[in-house]
């Protein structure tokens, strides 16, 4: 063996960037049919290749699986997202998921960049909450992570029996207001709800701009809807219910019985305040007429949500920016769902441009309307991977984030 020499210096070694530390050995990517572009450049950034999986319908329209590739022992990560076919983009993702549990995958991490019915989080009527119902079906298929976006409520995570991190496109929607959008400093940022004023008084604080807020409703609340909710029972029915199950509970004390208790004073019954006959009916909600709250004259008016779906609510808000002096109307919105009309109703609406990300496929809308834009960030999500794949922290995908973003 040959000796080294004196005075030698090893060559340095050679530095590889972030995404070159990720061991491709044991990492595997597959999607369903809701997104295969954004899984596509996720896999590109990470410079991995597409794993090898096919998801189809049959003529009954059940969904069929088949993973070609070895998934044993191997960490999953499966890119799925929400679209308007929601329903099918749940079963597609439960049985990828199951599938791999099956095959003995050492980690199976759900990439949801859009949670489907995220919405219904919140007890209506005789409902359900839906988010709680997916969350336990996604933690028995077989996933031990969700990688998701903007959630809707972050209250969300709690119905996860596993680990959740709900990412933020904050970052990526202000660095375009501050690149793309002319005189961005004359701009006002806008809640079109009092419900968006804490994520706008974010995005107004970050950019140090101002806040408007419009306050009122432009269609009737839910509570006007008639159900059987709003039969209450005749006043003698309940009268004489009442006498009886009185009449049950607390039968006459016999004429020679001692007296339990101490006779009830007369500065006693008068501090207790009675109420007629029967449970008092809530005061109607009076709803006011939309208002602006904030002055908008001769600003550029910036509108932030975290979902677009049903415009109708976008375009009243920009007509009434637009009576108000707004020069001009943005909408930004981290998930574009725009469904039904949606494009059409925006296309011929004041509106001068819409910002989304591309956490769900949004082609056909852009063809329809010429105002959509679309940020990319494929790059936040492979980084995400990356570190979760790498044990490192996560910290720093969610710094300067508060509960408002």
């Amino acid at each position: 063996m040959s000796k080294r020499r004196l005075g030698s210096v090893r060559p340095p070694k050679r530095c590889r960037s972030d995404m070159d530390n990720t061991s491709t050995s044991d990492i595997v990517i597959i999607n369903g049919n809701s997104h295969p572009d954004l899984a596509n450049m996720v896999a590109d950034r990470m410079g991995l290749k597409n794993g090898g999986c096919s998801v189809f319908h049959k003529s009954n329209r059940e969904t069929i699986v088949e993973i070609s590739d070895s998934v044993r022992g191997k960490d999953i990560y499966i890119i799925q997202t929400g679209t308007k076919d929601a329903n099918n983009n749940i079963m597609e993702l439960l049985i990828m998921a199951y599938a791999c549990k099956t095959s003995s995958a050492r980690s199976i991490v759900g990439v949801i960049p859009y949670l489907p019915y995220s919405k219904q989080c919140k007890m209506r009527k005789r409902g359900c909450i839906v988010s709680k119902l997916l969350a336990k079906m996604m933690c028995t298929s077989g996933l031990t992570h969700i990688i998701t976006m903007d959630l809707h409520q972050k209250e969300i995570q709690g119905f996860f029996d596993i680990p959740v991190d709900n990412l933020r496109a904050s970052p990526f929607l202000l660095q375009y207001i501050q690149e793309s959008i002319p005189e961005y400093r004359n701009s006002v940022i806008v809640a079109r709800n009092p419900g968006v004023a804490k994520k706008a008084n974010s995005y107004a604080e970050r950019l140090r701009l101002g806040l408007a807020v419009i306050h009122g409703e432009q269609k009737e609340a839910e509570s006007d809807e008639v159900d059987g909710r709003y039969s209450p029972p005749p006043t003698s029915a309940y009268s004489n219910l009442l006498g009886n199950s009185v009449e049950m509970c607390f039968p006459a004390a016999p004429r020679n019985s001692t007296p339990q208790h101490a006779p009830i004073s007369s500065s006693s019954r008068q501090r207790t305040t009675s109420v007629s006959v029967g449970v008092p009916e809530h005061p109607v909600k009076v709803k006011p007429p939309l208002t602006i709250v904030g002055d908008v004259n001769g600003r550029i008016a910036i509108m932030v949500d975290d979902l677009i779906d049903d415009v109708q609510s976008f375009v009243a808000a920009a007509e009434m920016l637009k009576e108000n002096g707004a020069c001009k109307i943005y909408v930004l919105a981290t998930h574009g769902l725009l469904s039904s009309d949606a494009p059409r109703l925006l296309d011929e609406s004041c509106i001068d441009e819409i910002v989304v990300t591309n956490t769900i496929p949004h082609e056909i809308q852009k063809l329809q309307c010429h105002k959509i834009k679309t940020i990319d960030i494929s790059i936040l999500i492979a980084e995400a991977i990356r570190r979760i794949h790498n044990k490192e922290s996560m910290s720093y995908l969610f710094r300067n984030v508060t509960l408002e973003d």
